[in-house]
């Protein structure tokens, strides 16, 4: 990053991009527009506005450590705090998953129950394992008549999700710190939609994951030797936090779907399965219905 000329905005973005793409940087035109604007307090449309200001010795130093955070495959989301879900800006730090955009089909999800129950009185949601409340500061954001309690084991995930709620001004969510359902159990409370992003990764596959990945919680994408010790968990124990017909939605793996239906299949207190998919055409979303 050194040359005679002044660098501007956009010969470092250039620049920037050539280096991320030769080291094996993913998306390297977004990683480096959202680092720079990060970085000068800008939008990103503001860097094309701007594109031919020069930048100071003390932006391209505050730039420079950016790139090589970025060059040490630390996540964008977790460089800026804040990533996009569901069109809504999500604080982020390393108590929590970065929201990916697979996991807007919970959203969707939840949001056809809502629909199919909209003649219903106001339906209580519980998100279990909520992170950093993307999903449920969604859903709430979307439909604000419902009542929203959401439960992560990490107390600074808790804290975090709060956080968020605030910033988006969702004032019906309630939270708590708890291991699944052990956060809601002394408070007898039962649910219409039951909904969760459990870890489904399989233990001997966390190593062949890109690098990125090492920056995240392991408890949150570990699940277990098969990846369902998780799922297998909260198909077991939520029936009896469910009202009857009450749904469960659970996020799953690619190659999922059959273990998924025959885990369901032995559980008496579930009556149906429907699978969701991705915009990729794979299985994603698993919605169990609870017998009446």
């Amino acid at each position: 990053m050194s040359r005679n000329q002044p660098w501007t905005i956009l010969s470092l973005l250039q620049w920037t991009t050539s280096h991320f793409d030769r080291n094996g940087i993913d998306s390297p035109r977004s990683a480096a527009e959202i680092l720079l604007a990060y970085c000068l307090g800008l939008k990103r449309i503001d860097l094309y506005l701007q594109h031919d200001r020069p930048l100071e010795k003390r932006e391209l130093a505050a730039y420079k450590t950016l790139i090589k955070r970025r060059l040490r495959r630390e996540p964008v989301a977790y460089i800026v705090g804040i990533k996009e879900f569901w069109s809504i800006p999500v604080q982020v730090n390393r108590n929590v998953l970065i929201p990916r955009p697979d996991s807007e089909c919970l959203v969707e999800s939840a949001l056809a129950v809502f629909s199919h129950r909209a003649s219903d009185p106001p339906l209580a949601v519980l998100e279990l394992g909520t992170g950093s409340g993307a999903l449920v500061v969604s859903l709430a954001l979307e439909d604000p008549r419902h009542c929203y309690v959401a439960a992560d084991l990490s107390a600074g995930a808790v804290a975090l999700a709060r956080r968020n709620a605030s910033r988006n001004q969702c004032r019906r969510i309630h939270f708590f710190a708890g291991d699944w359902l052990e956060a809601v159990s002394d408070r007898r409370a039962f649910f219409d939609v039951i909904l969760a992003n459990p870890p489904y990764v399989k233990t001997g596959e966390m190593s062949r994951l890109q690098p990125e990945i090492a920056y995240e919680p392991r408890w949150a994408l570990d699940g277990g030797p098969d990846g369902l010790d998780s799922i297998r968990h909260l198909i077991h124990r939520t029936p009896a936090y469910l009202n009857p017909g009450g749904m469960l939605l659970l996020e799953i793996g690619y190659d999922q779907k059959s273990a998924v239906q025959g885990l369901v299949e032995q559980q008496p207190a579930w009556i149906s399965v429907n699978f969701r998919r991705d915009y990729g055409g794979v299985a994603r979303v698993a919605e169990i219905r609870r017998s009446q």
